[in-house]
Order: structure tokens, then sequence, then C-alpha cells
């Protein structure tokens, strides 16, 4: 796991978001987008389906990570994404938990499936770097800074 700590300006609260991307070019893009937002953030990159749920529900037992944000793509080594996200929303402490699907796919099969499994969003990455970067502010704004989460008060807009 790779954790990338950004600092905020002007906000108190810490916003921790996960970002399961097992391409290390895409996780470094995304990573650069969201530092670029006025909230005190942490990012949690793991690179693995495995990795995710082990992060969010270990198997030996205790408490699990409850970030703000999951950040998922689809296509993962050792457990896809679609079945990452069927856990998450199978688990009572995690349900709650905006998951965004961050995907090449344009399948319709795949968009279908993830919103059967009560997927927040989906969004397929443009091909185009200036295209993507965009797409990412644009999550950026929304759901870190224009989204409220349950229990925390976000000052509303950029």
């Amino acid at each position: 796991m790779i954790l990338v700590k950004r600092p905020g300006r002007g906000t108190t609260a810490t916003l921790d978001i996960l970002l399961v991307e097992d391409d290390q070019a895409h996780a470094e893009l995304i990573i650069r987008c969201l530092e670029n937002h006025p909230l005190d953030n942490r990012i949690h990159h793991l690179s693995d389906g495995e990795a995710a749920l082990e992060y969010l529900i270990p198997k030996a037992g205790g408490a699990g990570n409850r970030p703000n944000v999951i950040l998922l793509d689809l296509r993962l080594p050792k457990i896809d994404g679609l079945e990452v996200l069927k856990q998450i929303r199978a688990t009572e402490s995690l349900d709650g938990i905006p998951v965004i699907v961050l995907s090449t796919s344009k399948d319709e099969a795949d968009v279908k499936k993830a919103y059967a499994h009560h997927v927040n969003s989906y969004l397929v990455k443009p091909l185009d770097f200036a295209t993507f970067t965009k797409l990412l502010d644009d999550v950026g704004y929304y759901w870190l800074q224009w989204n409220h989460f349950p229990g925390r008060i976000l000052g509303g807009g950029p």
C-alpha cells in the first residue's frame, strides 16, 4: 500500500480516499489530480482486489478501514473490481461509502453489473491525457468538494 498525504488549504478535517488501481501510470495521474484539491486528503493506493478487501475487511478480524470514497478499477489482479464492489456492498459497515468505478471498459455488461451492485458512479477512463485529467478534476470537485458525507460537513464548492 502506498499512502500519499496531501495537505489541504484551509480545512481541518481529513478525507480518506482508497484508490484501487493496478496500472501505475493511471494511479500516479489520479493521485496528482487529487492533490490539486483544497481539502486535506490521504490517498491509500492499492494495486489489487485482494489487498483492497484485506484493507477494508481484514481476514484476521478486527475493524477494517473505512475510507470516505473508493476509486475502483474493474480489471484488477487476484480479485476483480466487480467482486470487490459486491463484497463492499455486502458489508454493513462499508455499505454507505461512495464507490466510483474508473475503468477502461465501455462494455455495457460491466456497466450493468456495477450498477446492479450499487456503484455510485461508473466512469470510463478517456484515452486522451487532457480529457483524462479533466475527468479527474471534475470527479475531484464533485466527490471531494461538493458532496457531503454523513457525519462530516464539507465547505460547499471551490
